[in-house]
């Protein structure tokens, strides 16, 4: 994995939220167990990356966001096998061989770093990263789908300094039409990644090696 360290000055960007009941309080590194990158506050590049995420729930807002980077350090991730490997460990898919080398590597990967920014597995990447955690395709077959796949950059706040450092702009409440529009989105968008998937593994058939492979070699 091909990642750099960063600490930037002066340097600001906006970024998206998506809350299911909206922000209560201080904003915190805190999330659901299983998430991309592990726990923390998750911020995307694009408003349509976190609107899907939360289209189900009956009082969702989603936030504009300003985030200062300076003084932060920032693990930056590159779209290839080790981040969907960092992935499937935080999805709690590597579990099998936690205390080996494999998984140590990546369970040390972001300590040390205030800000996460890499690639964001979304709907269509979310149905070919299952496909290749089950064992259907190769990790062959997912590095031409991750290329094919245009994906969005997620900025993670694992710190309480780097949460500190970012500041709300906006919040829209969305509406139920708004959902509804967004539920739909989010179906097509699983069914092109479902499509995709099938029609490169016909391409890859042969080629490469599955998860449990990759694991099984680890031990």
């Amino acid at each position: 994995m091909e990642t750099s360290k960063y600490i930037y000055t002066n340097e600001t960007i906006t970024l998206y939220h998506g809350s299911k009941s909206g922000i209560q309080g201080n904003i915190t590194p805190k999330s659901r167990e299983h998430c991309d990158f592990g726990k923390g506050f998750y911020m995307g590049t694009e408003k349509s990356q976190p609107l899907t995420l939360i289209c189900n729930y009956p009082n969702p807002s989603l936030y504009t966001l300003y985030l200062d980077l300076s003084e932060l350090t920032v693990l930056n991730l590159n779209l290839d096998l080790d981040w969907a490997l960092f992935v499937a460990y935080n999805h709690g898919k590597m579990d099998m061989i936690k205390g080996l080398a494999l998984y140590n590597k990546y369970e040390n990967l972001s300590k040390n770093y205030d800000i996460i920014a890499g690639y964001i597995a979304n709907d269509r990447m979310f149905v070919v990263l299952d496909r290749f955690f089950n064992g259907i395709i190769t990790d062959v077959s997912l590095i031409h789908c991750l290329s094919a796949l245009k994906l969005g950059k997620q900025y993670v706040a694992l710190t309480d300094k780097a949460c500190s450092k970012i500041k709300i702009l906006n919040e829209q409440v969305l509406t139920e039409n708004e959902r509804k529009e967004l539920k739909q989105k989010s179906e097509t968008n699983r069914s092109k990644g479902i499509s995709l998937a099938e029609e490169i593994c016909r391409k890859h058939r042969r080629e490469g090696r599955f998860f449990d492979e990759i694991l099984n070699t680890e031990n």
